[in-house]
């Protein structure tokens, strides 16, 4: 199809839908749910088990909301995944182990989540006969970029456990479409960030940092990243699912535009308003041939087919995060580097 204009498609109406989440304890996805409610929409949200029926930031949205169904589970049991999704019309995939450093050093598990995982959730899919699901993807597929900026026929690259996870994982999401015929989309956010992130990634943990310490401690500086705020990334999950135009396809979503980290430490410090240092440290450098030096969305394709563009800019949504995490400072510690 041309990506001159956008196709013309009739409004989805989310009223009544049964829309299952999983991965919804956690960032993207408690705001993905956060949304699709304010649609109209029933959210079936499915959190990975623990012993204290924590639900995460779900917990936040429920206030009495009989529309948000809240189960536990883990999506490598396929018994489990099969009940979540038993009637769902929409299926979004976002569970996963999305921690780079920590694929170094845990392969079998990640690869089994991220993998064998996904697997079950198209399983469940096509035995249900979902009509729509969208496979959450990231950019770190494409590894470091070869061109610029980076289109969805842009080489995967895997350099890092995760990444080849992930790789695995799209392969088998596009081949259910393709053999089973299920309606499925790769959504491929790019560097998602804003409130409720955890300081296992940059952002956050740079901020963390920057309020409370009189040094930021980073790794590797000249890396470029496209940093995509989360209420952009879900409005893209959300029109993807709404648009027949994207079944079948694999959709970026960023916002066309990179930082250095150098540069955005720089920004963060300035917008804290604090006098702080900037010191180096080993241990938050990935492996020098497994660093993914340059990431740049071309986010054409989104714009053409599911009429989605970014809208915050990331002066805006690094306010939003500041102030999120500010007030959120029992959830960060500023002193640990988490993998």
């Amino acid at each position: 199809m041309s990506m001159a204009t956008t196709p013309r498609r009739p409004k989805f109406d989310w009223n009544g839908q049964k829309v299952l989440v999983t991965g919804a304890g956690g960032f993207i996805a408690s705001h993905l749910a956060e949304r699709l409610l304010e649609l109209g929409a029933t959210v079936w949200a499915f959190a990975h088990y623990n012993s204290r029926n924590d639900p995460g930031f779900l917990r936040e949205l429920k206030n009495g909301d009989s529309r948000l169904k809240v189960s536990f589970g883990d999506i490598c049991d396929l018994e489990a995944v099969r009940d979540a999704s038993r009637g769902a019309d929409v299926i979004f995939h976002l569970a996963a182990l999305v921690g780079i450093p920590y694929s170094y050093h845990h392969v079998h598990q990640v690869v089994e989540v991220n993998t064998i995982g996904t697997l079950n959730v198209l399983t469940a899919a096509r035995e249900n006969q979902v009509k729509r699901m969208v496979h959450t993807s990231t950019s770190e597929v494409y590894g470091t970029a070869k061109n610029v900026p980076i289109d969805e026929n842009h080489p995967k690259q895997p350099q890092s456990p995760y990444s080849a996870s992930k790789i695995a994982a799209d392969a088998l999401a596009m081949t259910h479409h393709l053999s089973f015929g299920l309606p499925v989309t790769i959504c491929r956010p790019f560097n998602t960030y804003g409130p409720r992130q955890s300081d296992r990634a940059v952002i956050p943990a740079l901020i963390a940092q920057a309020l409370h310490r009189k040094e930021i401690v980073v790794g590797n500086l000249q890396p470029t990243r496209d940093f995509t705020y989360v209420c952009d990334t879900v409005d893209g999950f959300v029109k993807v699912a709404e648009s027949d135009a994207c079944v079948g396809e694999e959709i970026n979503l960023g916002t066309g535009h990179e930082v250095s980290i150098g540069d955005l430490v720089k920004k963060i410090i300035d917008l804290v308003g604090r006098d702080v240092a900037i010191a180096h440290s080993e241990e938050r450098m990935r492996p020098p041939a497994s660093e993914v030096q340059r990431l740049c969305s071309n986010n054409a394709k989104a714009r053409c087919l599911a009429g989605w563009s970014p809208t915050v800019s990331l002066e805006a949504g690094l306010r939003s995060t500041l102030d999120w995490v500010k007030n959120s400072s029992h959830l960060y510690d500023p002193d640990r580097y988490r993998t």
